[in-house]
């Protein structure tokens, strides 16, 4: 089995999602905002989450060497929430994204892990863009792209999505 990139900041380890991350991923399928913003992935049991993960999440991470990366506090082990680099459908090229417990929301762990998260996009991946996408009602979410330097571009659609998504996007 290949062993791929863990990567690291002050307060956050960035290990790539695992089969082993299934309990904490069904804790976050299932929370508020991942239900409202990014939508029910039908994953309702552990045996669900370990079929998302390794269905949604480990065949980019053996086809690219990244995806999503299961974020946790250094101070503890908490696991805390996702941060990651996705090839989907409908976009161009790879774009970023992040979720987060409720309880570890606006405390800067987001910026910290996407900072980081696009850092090694282009110094590791080598990729010389990355796209974000988020609902025109995810205020929190359009405010930390910009911080992050990504640029609103256009509103879009995916395939098999109805909602109209914003289009952020950042060259290196």
């Amino acid at each position: 089995m290949p062993t791929f990139k863990s990567f690291e900041t002050e307060h956050l380890l960035l290990n790539p999602t695992s089969v082993e991350d299934a309990g904490y991923v069904l804790e976050l399928l299932n929370s508020p905002k991942w239900l409202h913003y990014i939508g029910d992935r039908n994953v309702m049991s552990l045996d669900d989450a370990k079929k998302y993960v390794e269905e949604r999440i480990l065949p980019q991470l053996y086809e690219l060497g990244y995806s999503n990366y299961t974020i946790t506090l250094k101070s503890n082990g908490a696991k805390i929430g996702s941060c990651g680099l996705y090839k989907r459908e409908g976009l161009e090229h790879v774009d970023i994204g992040f979720a987060f417990l409720p309880q570890y929301e606006k405390q800067g762990y987001a910026f910290e892990s996407a900072s980081k998260i696009l850092e090694v996009a282009n110094s590791e991946f080598h990729l010389k863009k990355v796209l974000a996408i988020t609902t025109q009602e995810n205020t929190d979410s359009q405010k930390l792209l910009e911080k992050l330097g990504l640029k609103f571009q256009k509103i879009i659609r995916i395939p098999n999505d109805e909602e109209d998504l914003m289009l952020y996007e950042i060259n290196f």
